[in-house]
This record gives structure tokens, C-alpha cells and sequence, in this order.
């Protein structure tokens, strides 16, 4: 090892625009004027871990916040664990249980742990206090630039780095302005040694600039709404990881997301168009998100666990170790959309108070959905109604798992992904069997109950107050309840039955 101190290549980025020229740069609040560039460059992990002071925020009595010159969160040694599995074993390896990760069955799920983003530095000046020391001399860390091009820059190790055993004296030369976690995921002797991490790094940086980045890294920007997130999700799907992590999250998810997609895509669904599927069309439709939610929560959930009275349909393993129903994806994408359909139709058919009320003027055109189904005063039509129709389909069908053969519906030659041509051969399918007269007839019976919601302007004030229940996350039960009740009296015999056993377990 050479006894020079390593110096590492940096690019100079240059921003700076005249109108900065009228911020408020005032040393004595911490926000002395910075310099017009930062830098990019690459340090391997363990190196930074070893140059970096992280100084989070801490709530000391009778201090002024204020007077805190620390600007990170609280570190979470468990989220600096996961990185750290996932920096060696990728996704979703690092998010399994302790028991399965050294089981070895896993181990074909071991992925790339890439690390792409950067971690935000400032380098210190001698000048520079923390928490009333400074960094020694001997420890300085140097940034110069390079007369001859003005792009570039050398980073410079402080003169008595060694890498088998150098400590700063006092205060370490770096400071993390973001991603202490991941950094917190290198450990200082036994991280991996050629694992370089990209930096952007400040060069003295005020403290109150630092706060200033820090917020609007972490907190100013707006977040990507979970529709859009799951919106990705099939660019994700691969099935050597995803089918094998039956119990995650990421696969109910996304299964759940691509059940959505089978309903939002083919043309024999009534929401065929009509999901938001990136979240960004207000309130007129149902997002995805929370589609997946619904799915999740019903015919997706659990088969069986602590608290689970009734299990999800399409969720998992049964007691013995064998799928509850050996569907394939497109059976279960049929399942769904032969309910939706006979719901609608039962709907669109509807002569009671509630439907001709919603319809109003309306006039039927060739694109559009009955308002008494998909209009903006429908619960149908928002995220309550979605979640209520999904969890009793569900409760029905595994309360008479048996009775309606569910099991033995079988189409060999149907391929399991969830195309178009696919699920329509399912739903016609469905047609010819039990399942399909107790989905018409449970249909018939859920277009009977009353679907306005609080909003609509015809209902009584104690009509209005009934409906508010279902607003809010207890919404979700009190309108599973109320369309239980309502099956069980005014349901066909089969249905009416069904209904009636679902109640006595979860009452």
C-alpha cells in the first residue's frame, strides 16, 4: 500500500443563476455564501463510511431547535440492515424473514444490489465548528480544482488516511447531508472493498444550506402517488422472484395489479377504460391503488393466519401446502370480470328509487356507463363500493368453495396469463357452470340495495347520515356489514344462505 493518501478524479458541476444573487446570505444564521459548483465523483463505501460524521437531530431538553446543527432523522439500524442484505443479495432477498434467508431455499431469488443514487456530502473547512469542535488539521479532506480544466477536480484524502486503521482526532472530515442509511449499511472493516458509492459532494457548505437541501430532497418534493408505483409493477414482474415469494407483499401486490390491469383492459369488464390507472384524474374514477388495496384485502388476502375467518380466494396455500384453488391467472382474471359484468347488468337493468335517481336526465350513450353504476354520486364508483363488492364476492364464494365445485373448474387449454382472449374464454366459460348462475343471482341481489352515496341530493337527512358510515377507514366494515345484511334478506335462497353463514363468523 502506497503511504500517499489516495485522491480520487471529480467532475465539476457548475449551477449558479444571476437571480440567486438576491437570496439572503448571512453567515451569522449559517447561511454564508456557497460556492457556484458542486462535485461528482466515486468513493468506494467503506472509505466514505470511515471520512463521514452523521450528526441526526436530537430533542435535548431546554435546547433550542434552532441551535441543533444536526439535520438527519434518527437513524433506523434495522432500515441501515435491510440495505445492507440488499446491497449483498439484491430484491426481494433482503426483504424475506432471518429463518428463510439462511434456509438457502431462497437462494435462486439473489439479485444485483445496485446503488445508484447518490450520497450528499459536504466536505468541511478547518473553520467549520460541530457541536464545539472542528476538524484537525491532519484530517482535512481537499477538494482542488484543476487550472487546466475547469471541469474536473481532485478529491483529496486527508494526509494521514490509511485505510487499515485511520480515525479522525477530532471531527470527521465529511458530513452527510443525505443518506446516512445506506451509508450506515457499509461497515468500516468488513464492507466490501471495491463497492463504490456515487457522492455529490458541497465544499463548505453552511449548515442552514444543508438544511435547506436536506428538506427539499426529503420532504418538499411530491412523493409518486401509489397508482403510478404500481403502475410499474409489470415491468417488475419476473417470475423466477415473484411466484416464489407466494407470502409477500410484493407478490399479493403485484398479482392484485395485474387483476386490475385484466379488469381495465378487456373489453367484456365494465371498468374497461374506466380505472385511474396513474392516479391523476381527481376524483371521477377509482385509482389503482386503490383497486389493489380492495384485492388485497379480499380475494388476495391470506388464506388462512392469526385473525383470518374467512380466507382470500386467489390467496395461497391452503392448509395441506396446495393452492386453495389451482386457478391460473387468467381464470382468476375471468372470475372477476364475469362478477363485475353481472353486477352491471343487474344494475343497468334496475327500475328501484335509488337507480332512476341517479339517472336523472341522463341519456345512454354508446361509450358510457349507467350513472346508477359508474356516476359520480354511485358508491360503486369509489373506493368503498369497490372494497364492499370484492370483500362479499369474495365471503360467498369461500363459504360455498364446496358446494359450488369451485375447485373442479378447470380449463386446460386456457394459457395462465391474463390476456384479452384469455379471460373472455373464462368468462364465457363460467357461463355454463354453477358459479356462474350463483354470480348472476348474487348480482341480482346487490343491484337491489341502495348504492347512492352520501352526496346525492335526494336523500333524507337520516338517509344521508346512514351512508356517511361508510366514509373513512371504518367505512370499509360498516359497508361489508350492510351489504351482508342485505343479502342475507333479500338474496335468492343459495345467496341469501351464504350470506347468512359469512355473517355468523364475523359478526
Amino acid at each position: 500500500m502506497s503511504d500517499k493518501p489516495p485522491i480520487r478524479r471529480a467532475i465539476r458541476v457548475h449551477q449558479w443563476l444571476p437571480e440567486w444573487e438576491k437570496a439572503d446570505f448571512s453567515p451569522a444564521a449559517g447561511r454564508r455564501k456557497p460556492e457556484s459548483h458542486f462535485y461528482l465523483l466515486s468513493v468506494p463505501g467503506r472509505d466514505l463510511r470511515r471520512l463521514c460524521g452523521i450528526y441526526p437531530r436530537v430533542a435535548t431538553s431546554g435546547q433550542a431547535r434552532s441551535l441543533d446543527s444536526g439535520i438527519q432523522r434518527r437513524h433506523s439500524p434495522e432500515r441501515s440492515d435491510e440495505i445492507g442484505h440488499y446491497l449483498r443479495q439484491g430484491f426481494p432477498w433482503s426483504s424475506l424473514s432471518k429463518t428463510k434467508r439462511d434456509s438457502g431455499d431462497f437462494d435462486d431469488l439473489i439479485k444485483p444490489g445496485w446503488l445508484p443514487t447518490g450520497i450528499v456530502v459536504n466536505v468541511l473547512h478547518q473553520e467549520d465548528t460541530r457541536r464545539g469542535r472542528v476538524v484537525h488539521q491532519r484530517d482535512l479532506v481537499r477538494l482542488e480544482g484543476d487550472p487546466k480544466d475547469t471541469s474536473s477536480a481532485l478529491f483529496h484524502y486527508p494526509p494521514s488516511f490509511a485505510l487499515g486503521g485511520w480515525e479522525p482526532k477530532q471531527v470527521p472530515p465529511l458530513e452527510v447531508i443525505d443518506g446516512q442509511h445506506r451509508l450506515w449499511a457499509f461497515d468500516e472493516d468488513t464492507g466490501p472493498e471495491d463497492f463504490e458509492l456515487p457522492v455529490i459532494a458541497f465544499n463548505g457548505l453552511d449548515i442552514g444550506w444543508q438544511a435547506y437541501l436536506f428538506y427539499t430532497i426529503n420532504i418538499k418534493p411530491k412523493r409518486i402517488n401509489q397508482s403510478l408505483a404500481f403502475d410499474l409493477y409489470p415491468l417488475l414482474r419476473t417470475a423466477d422472484w415473484l411466484a416464489r415469494a407466494e407470502g409477500h407483499d410484493v407478490y399479493r401486490e403485484t398479482r392484485a395489479q395485474e387483476l386490475v390491469e385484466a379488469l381495465w383492459a378487456n373489453p367484456e369488464s365494465p371498468w374497461h377504460d374506466r380505472i385511474d390507472m396513474l392516479g391523476d384524474q381527481g376524483r371521477r374514477l377509482v385509482t389503482q391503488a386503490a383497486w389493489v388495496r380492495s384485492l388485497t384485502a379480499s380475494v388476495i388476502k391470506s388464506f388462512q393466519g392469526r385473525g383470518v375467518r374467512i380466507g382470500g380466494l386467489f390467496g395461497g396455500e391452503g392448509g395441506d401446502g396446495e393452492p386453495v384453488l389451482a386457478w391460473s391467472r387468467a381464470q382468476q382474471a375471468g372470475f372477476l370480470v364475469y362478477a363485475w359484468r353481472a353486477l352491471y347488468q343487474s344494475v343497468a337493468k334496475s327500475t328501484d328509487a335509488w337507480a332512476v335517481d341517479l339517472r336523472g336526465t341522463w341519456k345512454q350513450k354508446d361509450d358510457s356507463l349507467d350513472p346508477a353504476f359508474g356516476g359520480q354520486q354511485s358508491l360503486l364508483n369509489t373506493d368503498q363500493g369497490v372494497r364492499g363488492v370484492l370483500q362479499v364476492l369474495n365471503d360467498l364464494a369461500m363459504q360455498r368453495l364446496e358446494t359450488l365445485d369451485l375447485a373442479a373448474w378447470s380449463l386446460d387449454d386456457l394459457t395462465d396469463a391474463p390476456t384479452d382472449s384469455a379471460v373472455t374464454e373464462a368468462v364465457a366459460d363460467l357461463k355454463k357452470r354453477p358459479v356462474g348462475k350463483f354470480l348472476d343471482q348474487l348480482a341480482a341481489a346487490l343491484a337491489s340495495w341502495d348504492w347512492r352515496s352520501s352526496s346525492a341530493p335526494s336523500l333524507t337527512t337520516a338517509q344521508q347520515q346512514a351512508k356517511a358510515r361508510f366514509r373513512g377507514g371504518s367505512g370499509y366494515r360498516e359497508i361489508r356489514l350492510d351489504l351482508l345484511r342485505h343479502l342475507a334478506d333479500h338474496g335468492s335462497t343459495a345467496v341469501s344462505g351464504a350470506a347468512s353463514d359469512v355473517l355468523e363468523l364475523i359478526e
